[in-house]
């Protein structure tokens, strides 16, 4: 229960963190979008996109070195922690070199023949790249303070810096809007800039209140554990970086085929689905170090246990959030932007399809990388993560829309599902029966009832207003009373009540105080 209480509380302040960022963000992208146009927009996409997907890439390494922080923490070594820091400090170093290395290489194929860029933005398009591999650089390097924060589970901290990025983002579309310079270069140079910034508040920060965070290369220095880091942080890096490139691949493919201003479309799709998919993502960063510390514990039931409330959880925090947006996306984007992209809502509502479908499983890999065991299930999912793109430039040879591969993601999505289950058994010793009983059948009942009730304004409400209020309503009414007593388990009921009983004692406390002051 104190374990349970402690995500509850750290999910609290990264979702106080979201219900700031969210809006902050995509009013960011309201204004870069009227500011570049849907054409520099879809290029800054398409050149400077690998940023987004190098965030998601910096994710997931860190979470690959907090499993060993996380695990050191659960077993009471440490002493190992130093060791643990600067042999990741050396390793993610090394792998900032070589990425940089290898994008710079490829850079000079992608604006040779590869991408389709109009003659008159191509130098500023190449010098948006080159911004994007310098912030490379100080993002792959600034893993190891990631990973040290998640693991102290300082989530106010990691609220604190969401909240000036998405200041500063806002800040840097406002100044690019009234520059003078080149809008396209201006921004990448910014946000390369910001990449930067945030990478010297990480490094004060831990070196000045984390004892772990002590450089010293030669002092520190374990080869065993090197060796032991590298392979697990090796494996992590080929299935992470195959899901970035399939990930970045997608914008490739789509400019390829369909050029910019279907670039653009596909950009505003991953914004809102990477905003509203954070709200779950906060879920599963609170939750990885209890899974990794429960398993350095030797308690793998409480990991498992943990691992499957994470993941009822975090697809319903989702789907509260997806169905109003899916069912009303027309009229949002809208009222969101002034010029809608062609594709942009077809593009987004199935972005966040599969989203959905990812959140079913997404804890479960955490677990599987707790247990350590990662060779096999990393070799299964790297080759998987080339697929789609495979298929998808097939199709498209053959005139398909340009929606098409995001259907083959989707289908992606589910096969990927099943590895990961079959993995789950094997080195975590999960019941998958138990687990689609319990988690994938709740979730999906669920999730069809409150879409489908959801669903009635939009058929018989003709003004637009007052259907969206109707359909936000019956969604959320709809959605308390079915997750409470067909997602939940009798059981989960009980805990989830009594965290929730625990936050308003806390609550009443805390106004307790304020009205006697």
């Amino acid at each position: 229960m104190q374990a349970i209480n402690r995500v509850a509380k750290n999910t609290g302040i990264l979702y106080v963190r979201m219900a700031i960022t969210v809006f902050i963000s995509l009013y960011a992208t309201r204004v870069l979008l009227a500011t570049l146009g849907v054409e520099d927009f879809g290029l800054f996409n398409v050149v400077g996109g690998a940023i987004a997907m190098l965030t998601f890439l910096n994710t997931a390494m860190a979470a690959a070195t907090q499993r060993f922080i996380s695990y050191a923490q659960g077993a009471g070594d440490y002493q190992r922690l130093k060791t643990i820091f600067n042999v990741s400090i050396v390793l993610h170093f090394s792998i900032a070199i070589i990425i940089l290395l290898i994008l710079e290489g490829v850079g000079y194929f992608l604006f040779n023949g590869i991408l389709t860029i109009p003659g008159a933005r191509l130098t500023a398009a190449k010098i948006v790249f080159h911004f994007m591999v310098a912030s490379t650089f100080f993002t792959i390097i600034s893993v190891p303070y990631d990973a040290v924060i998640n693991a102290h589970e300082n989530m106010l901290l990691f609220a604190i810096l969401g909240i000036i990025e998405s200041i500063l983002k806002l800040g840097i579309a406002f100044y690019v809007s009234y520059s003078t310079f080149d809008k396209l270069a201006t921004y990448g140079g910014l946000m390369a800039g910001l990449s930067t910034f945030l990478f010297l508040l990480r490094f004060i920060f831990c070196h000045k209140y984390y004892t772990e965070c002590q450089i010293g290369i030669t002092k520190y220095y374990s080869k065993p554990l090197f060796k032991e880091m590298t392979k697990f942080a090796g494996w992590s890096f080929l299935g992470s970086s195959t899901s970035m490139l399939a990930g970045y691949g997608q914008v490739i493919v789509i400019n390829m085929f369909f050029g910019p201003l279907v670039n653009a479309a596909h950009g505003i799709g991953q914004q809102v689905s990477g905003q509203l998919g954070a709200f779950a993502g906060t879920m599963l960063k609170a939750l990885n170090p209890i899974i990794a510390k429960s398993e350095g514990a030797g308690n793998r039931s409480l990991m498992l246990k943990a691992s499957m409330m994470g993941s009822k959880v975090s697809f319903f925090l989702l789907m509260l959030f997806y169905i109003p947006v899916m069912i009303e996306m027309p009229y949002i984007f809208k009222l969101w932007l002034k010029q809608v992209p062609e594709y942009a809502v077809i593009f987004c509502q199935l972005v966040l399809i599969r989203t959905l479908i990812e959140q079913l499983y997404n804890t479960l890999i955490a677990t599987i990388a707790a247990v350590g065991n990662i060779r096999k299930f990393q070799i299964y999912s790297s080759i998987l993560n080339l697929f789609p793109l495979i298929i998808s430039y097939i199709l498209f040879l053959f005139h398909l829309p340009a929606y098409s591969i995001f259907v083959v993601f989707i289908v992606y999505s589910i096969i990927n599902g099943i590895i990961v289950l079959y993995f789950a058994k094997s080195d975590c010793d999960l019941s998958i029966a138990f687990y689609l009983r319990n988690v994938v059948s709740r979730s999906a009942i669920s999730f069809s009832v409150v879409f489908l009730l959801s669903l009635i304004p939009y058929f018989f409400i003709k003004n637009i207003v007052f259907q969206l209020f109707l359909v936000i309503a019956i969604s959320t009414i709809s959605f308390l009373i079915v997750v409470w007593y067909i997602g939940f388990t009798e059981d989960e009921r009980v805990r989830v009540g009594a965290v929730f009983k625990n936050v308003l004692r806390k609550v009443g406390i805390i106004n307790k105080i304020i009205a006697n002051q």
